[in-house]
C-alpha cells in the first residue's frame, strides 16, 4: 500500500523536518531519489528541460561514484543536489555509527567529484532513528515529501499513480519521485503527463 500523502500528525511528531513549503505563487518542489541512473535520470532531465522546471535530486553516493558524468550533467542543468546516503541504507536498520559514516561518505564523493557542498538531506525510505536525525540536523536540513507518487511500486496501475500524484498535488508541495532502475518502465508512462498537468494549471517549479 503506497500512502500518496504524508498525514498531519506524522509531520507533527516530527517538526524539524521539512514536509513542504511556503511558495511564492503556485511553486511546486520537484525531488527525485536515488539517481543517478543511466536511462532514468537522463529522462527525468530531458523532460524537465523541455519545459524549463528545476527539481531537486536526492543523490545516492555510489550511484555517483559510478555515473559521475550524469551527475554532473544534472548539475550544468540547473537543478539542486542532496545528501541520499551512499549505499541507500534504512536508518532503522542500520547502526548509528555505520550510518553517519555513510551519509558523510555521501558528502565527500559529491564534493570530490562534482565541487560542491550540499545541506540537504533525505533519509532513504524516510526511515531514520531521532541519534541519526539529530546528529544530521546539526549540518543539513532534513527533507521529507508530502506527495509520494508511488512509482516504485510496480503492482500499481501507472494510471493510479498519475491520477492520485496529480490529485495530491498543491502549491508548496514536496514532491517525490525516484530516478532509479525500478521505475524506468514507470516514469515514461507518468512525468511526462503529470508535469504538462502542472503546467496547465499554471504552476512552476523550483528547487529546495
Amino acid at each position: 500500500m503506497v500512502f500518496h500523502t504524508v498525514p498531519f500528525f506524522i509531520q507533527r511528531l516530527f517538526p524539524k523536518r521539512i514536509w513542504s513549503k511556503n511558495s511564492e505563487g503556485n511553486q511546486v518542489f520537484l525531488t527525485f531519489d536515488d539517481g543517478p541512473v543511466p536511462g532514468v535520470t537522463d529522462f527525468v532531465l530531458q523532460e524537465l528541460s523541455k519545459r524549463t522546471m528545476k527539481a531537486t535530486f536526492f543523490m545516492v553516493g555510489d550511484n555517483v561514484r559510478k555515473h559521475s558524468s550524469l551527475a554532473k550533467e544534472v548539475l550544468s542543468q540547473g537543478h539542486q543536489l542532496a545528501n541520499h546516503t551512499f549505499h541507500h541504507l534504512n536508518g532503522w536498520k542500520t547502526n548509528r555509527e555505520k550510518y553517519l559514516q555513510d551519509f558523510l561518505a555521501c558528502n565527500q564523493i559529491i564534493e570530490d567529484q562534482l565541487g560542491v557542498q550540499t545541506k540537504l538531506f533525505r533519509p532513504p525510505y524516510g526511515l531514520m532513528t531521532s541519534a541519526e536525525a539529530r546528529e544530521i540536523s546539526k549540518t543539513h536540513s532534513i527533507v521529507m515529501w508530502n506527495m509520494l507518487s508511488g512509482d516504485y511500486d510496480l503492482k500499481l496501475d501507472h494510471k493510479e499513480v498519475l491520477r492520485k500524484s496529480v490529485e495530491n498535488t498543491g502549491p508548496g508541495s514536496i514532491v517525490l519521485f525516484h530516478d532509479q532502475q525500478k521505475t524506468s518502465s514507470v516514469l515514461p508512462r507518468i512525468l511526462p503527463t503529470y508535469l504538462d498537468k502542472l503546467q496547465d494549471k499554471g504552476w512552476t517549479t523550483a528547487t529546495l
